[in-house]
C-alpha cells in the first residue's frame, strides 16, 4: 500500500508495547513510595497503582485534645505518598516505552 509504512512492523512494535504495559502494571502493584509528615510521626505507603498499602502512625503523635493535627499530618503523608506513586508509575512507563509512544496531550498513565 503506497503511503502506508511498513505497517506490519508498527503493528509488531504496537503489541510489543501492549506487552510491556501489562508487564508494568504488575509490576507496579509491587513497588511502593513512602510519604512522610510531621517529620516522619506519619507515614503512608503506596504502590504504584496509587492504592495505599500502609499507614503508620507514632504513639507521640496521638493526642486525643488535638485529633485535627492528626488528620492533617495524615492527608498531607498520603497526598506525598499518593503523587510520589503518580510519578513513579509514570516513570515506569516511560521507561519501558523508551519513547515509542507519542506525547499525546491528555493521556494520562496515572491509576494504571
Amino acid at each position: 500500500m503506497a503511503g502506508v509504512p511498513n505497517m506490519a512492523g508498527m503493528m509488531k512494535q504496537l503489541q510489543k508495547v501492549q506487552e510491556k504495559m501489562a508487564r508494568i502494571q504488575e509490576e507496579l502493584e509491587s513497588k511502593t513510595v513512602l510519604g512522610e509528615a510531621g517529620g516522619g510521626v506519619v507515614k503512608v505507603t503506596a504502590n504504584g497503582k496509587q492504592r495505599i498499602v500502609k499507614i503508620q502512625i507514632d504513639k507521640e503523635v496521638v493526642d486525643p485534645s488535638d485529633i485535627e493535627m492528626l488528620e492533617d499530618l495524615v492527608l498531607a503523608a498520603t497526598n506525598k505518598a499518593l503523587e510520589d506513586a503518580g510519578k513513579m508509575a509514570q516513570e515506569e512507563v516511560g521507561k519501558a516505552t523508551s519513547g515509542m509512544l507519542p506525547n499525546i496531550p491528555g493521556l494520562n498513565i496515572t491509576g494504571l
